[in-house]
């Protein structure tokens, strides 16, 4: 009985420190992240599973400090719209974010998701979002296409936080 404890101890503390650690940016003015952001690139996820091309998020200030998040993408069967709330959970920073779609979030903020901003460059044309699980991860722009250098600049940003860069899908050219 102690080896299999000691075996899933193992697994799951060990599991844990072989992802390099999640750098979130030192400060974001979220004023200036405000706006439309266009989807270049993604790790696949379930919920995206149904667009044919990459989505397209809006982020606007609401009272009390919420963010409205409006994210759109063109299905099979035309578009497909999620609208959520986000908040800011480090405000030292203003780099960690939870984010909801369920219903009455802006009330209740049962179910979220972690939303961290790991990179935007300093003119906020381009960002990069993941979570700390590596499981999640967004490459986003201000304009529907990326030049090939800030492409491998959101690459590097990527790596250097320990997403699987292998398994990124860039959904715009």
């Amino acid at each position: 009985m102690k080896k299999i404890f000691a075996l899933l101890l193992f697994y799951f503390v060990g599991c844990t420190c072989l992802h390099a650690e999640v750098h979130t940016m030192e400060f974001v003015d979220l004023n200036r992240y405000l706006g439309k952001w266009y989807e270049i690139a993604l790790l696949p996820n379930w919920f995206e599973k149904k667009c044919i091309e990459g989505a397209i998020a809006e982020y606007s200030l609401l009272d009390k400090g919420l963010i409205k998040v409006v994210n759109t993408c063109k299905t099979r069967k035309g578009e497909s719209k999620a609208t959520g709330v986000a908040w800011v959970v480090d405000h030292e920073t203003n780099a960690k974010l939870k984010v909801s779609f369920a219903p009455l979030a802006r009330y209740f903020r049962w179910f979220s998701g972690n939303y961290w901003i790991l990179y935007v460059d300093p003119d906020y044309q381009f960002a990069v979002v993941g979570d700390p699980s590596q499981k999640y991860l967004w490459l986003l722009a201000r304009e529907p296409s990326v030049s090939e250098e800030v492409y491998q600049k959101f690459l590097a940003v990527a790596s250097e936080n320990g997403f699987d860069t292998s398994k990124i899908v860039r959904v715009r050219p």
